[in-house]
């Protein structure tokens, strides 16, 4: 049974609960703003109590969410089953919550305005906890040539480049460094050089979807056109990932692990006197008529993705401030740093994967 009371107040869609001694009758008056007018406070268990809070909590919340799906949720017109899908938002999507209607909550996630069950999307203290999971924390190179260093401070060592407008992973942050990861490993840079941004995931309405699965088959498409024109003029014989895979794939494999002992080069693109990661990446997809930009996070939006599972040889393995191409037998071929050049590495998640990518 209650034996304390609850002052609670509805100030912009949150509950601020204090507990405090009052009587049956002032209770029962803090709960007539909305929570339950129906309620024998004097009867009353806690767990009820507890219950008639949280249902008040989620009829009146407006703020950030987090989808929480195995896969996707579909965003409807209206707050029904029979409503028009007009988007996903997918697991850890994050998004607005605006109001609730019958167990539905009307939401703005991306450039998609609808409704989603409630039972589907985490508010407040949920929220929160799965928002530094589905966060990714990340710094853009805001200057010609950033330099890594093995420790936070600027006359510290320095182990790494990378160019200007490559988007890198952070994995630690202070007041004035944050700790990225990049081939190399993980170094410190000063905030003055780059820009700090959280990057969440939103929901896709139903035309960004179709014209982002039409993108990818037209890049399927072009990437095909490119690599039979090259075959008719010149035949590249696979000598690495052969097996899985199409037989373009194989032949970019194969072209380019006949490179490996050549050097690494920052900010080169040959593959035979030397080149950095994306421009040696860049350079074996030259060769087969197909052009990439030279740039490690950019190749992260080329082709299309395909998950870890079902890479093939020829596909573009992405990290942060990194990029290969995928072998088979969990091997890539990479131009890694000045040290070891252009060179095999297995397994393949030897350091986290981002994205893996198709043009074969």
């Amino acid at each position: 049974m209650i034996k304390k009371g609850l002052l609670v107040c509805l100030t912009a869609g949150l509950f601020m609960m204090q507990p405090m001694h009052t009587d049956a009758a002032q209770l029962s008056l803090a709960l007539s703003g909305g929570i339950s007018s129906s309620l024998d406070v004097a009867t009353t268990a806690d767990s009820d109590m507890a219950e008639a809070l949280d249902e008040a909590v989620k009829t009146t919340y407006t703020g950030f969410c987090v989808a929480k799906v195995d896969d996707y949720v579909n965003v409807r017109s209206t707050a029904s089953e029979d409503g028009e899908v007009v988007g996903k938002m997918y697991n850890k999507s994050a998004g607005t919550v605006e109001g609730e209607e019958n167990g539905w909550y009307l939401i703005t996630s991306g450039n998609v305005h609808g409704y989603v069950k409630n039972d589907y999307v985490a508010i407040l203290a949920e929220a929160d906890a799965l928002a530094e999971e589905a966060g990714t924390r990340s710094a853009t190179v805001i200057t010609e040539t950033l330099r890594i260093r093995e420790e936070a401070t600027i006359d510290s060592a320095i182990m790494g480049l990378v160019p200007l407008g490559e988007k890198l992973i952070v994995i630690e942050e202070t007041d004035t460094f944050v700790k990225v990861d990049i081939e190399e490993g993980a170094g410190w840079v000063s905030k003055d050089y780059v820009e700090l941004q959280t990057d969440y995931t939103y929901a896709e309405s139903i035309e960004e979807e179709q014209a982002r699965l039409a993108k990818e088959e037209e890049a399927r498409r072009a990437a095909n056109r490119a690599a039979e024109a090259k075959a008719q003029k010149q035949a590249v014989q696979a000598v690495v990932g052969t097996g899985a895979g199409s037989a373009s794939g194989n032949a970019v494999a194969g072209f380019a692990s006949q490179f490996v002992g050549n050097p690494y080069v920052y900010g080169g693109t040959s593959l035979t006197n030397g080149a950095d990661c994306s421009g040696f990446v860049m350079s074996v997809y030259a060769n087969f008529g197909v052009g990439l930009p030279h740039s490690s996070s950019a190749m992260r939006g080329v082709g299309y993705g395909v998950s870890l599972a079902d890479a093939q040889p020829g596909d573009i393995i992405c990290y942060s401030g990194h990029v290969g191409i995928y072998v088979g037998n969990n091997t890539i071929v990479h131009a890694s740093t000045a040290k070891t050049g252009i060179k095999f590495t297995s397994p393949v998640t030897y350091k986290n994967v981002l994205a893996v990518r198709r043009i074969f």
